[in-house]
């Protein structure tokens, strides 16, 4: 798979997307763009829709996110926390005394 490959993510996600376009929620948004980079956006969200990449949602700026890629959406964890956590303990675990 590519990097900017699609990974399925459990439904509870799109309904707290959903949710948060019904509410018509503001915030930030944590995600890894497709070369695996940090990003962060701030706005709201107005569209989910699913496309040839997977999940998409698109926020009243214009920024597109892919689903499968949010670390947190508006403070609560996303599909991608579980990666993110296991890159900061990476980091940490380097600075150990004796770590390569």
């Amino acid at each position: 798979m590519s990097q900017s490959g699609y990974i399925p993510v459990d439904y509870t996600y799109r309904e707290a997307v959903e949710e948060a376009i019904l509410r018509q929620q503001n915030g930030r948004i944590f995600y890894f763009d497709d070369n695996q980079r940090l990003e962060s956006a701030d706005g709201r969200i107005v569209k989910l829709e699913e496309t040839g990449q997977g999940w998409m949602l698109t926020l009243h700026t214009g920024v597109q996110i892919k689903l499968h890629r949010l670390i947190t959406l508006f403070g609560k964890p996303g599909p991608a926390y579980d990666n993110y956590s296991i890159r900061c303990a990476e980091c940490l675990d380097e600075n150990q005394p004796g770590a390569k």
